[in-house]
């Protein structure tokens, strides 16, 4: 990879799988290239992928197969700015539909533990409101909320 800053995900044994959904879901994303260890290492043997190189879009990031002694937080997530409910519902469907877990305010976290916020455009700009009351409808609607319902935002936003 060419970029001085490349994101790091550090996984159990999965990393090419997950590198190769996040391709498969999300566009302008990519795997780049699998790496296999020369040597054996702690939680594997030479020949096991050890680095995946992909890009989550157009973010650059390596997974690392670096075994159990490191797990996912919600401290860290991609949020991903979707334009309308259907984008919206295809993203969420393919991290909570694929063994991944729902949790509130459009975050959801993926099988491997990667925290996601699934954040429809509208739903950012209804925060930034310079009519504060308006704003307020609209946090207050999202609160409500497991995966974002553009309209609910919208209409909140109407009062």
């Amino acid at each position: 990879m060419t970029a001085k800053n490349t994101i790091c995900l550090w996984f159990d044994h999965d990393a090419e799988q997950a590198a190769t959904f996040y391709a498969s879901t999300f566009p302008n994303s990519q795997v780049i290239a699998v790496h296999q260890a020369p040597s054996d290492y702690p939680s594997g043997k030479a020949g096991d992928v050890i680095t995946v190189e992909f890009t989550v879009m157009g973010i650059p990031c390596v997974g690392l197969n670096g075994g159990k002694a490191f797990t996912h937080s919600e401290a860290f997530s991609f949020q991903v700015s979707t334009e309308d409910q259907a984008e919206t519902d295809r993203l969420w469907q393919a991290i909570v539909g694929n063994g991944g877990q729902a949790s509130v305010c459009g975050w959801c976290k993926d099988k491997w533990g990667i925290s996601w916020q699934i954040c429809p455009r509208i739903l950012i700009e209804a925060i930034g409101n310079p009519d504060r009351a308006a704003a307020k409808r609209a946090f207050e609607a999202m609160m409500t909320m497991d995966k974002i319902d553009v309209a609910a935002i919208e209409a909140a936003l109407r009062g």
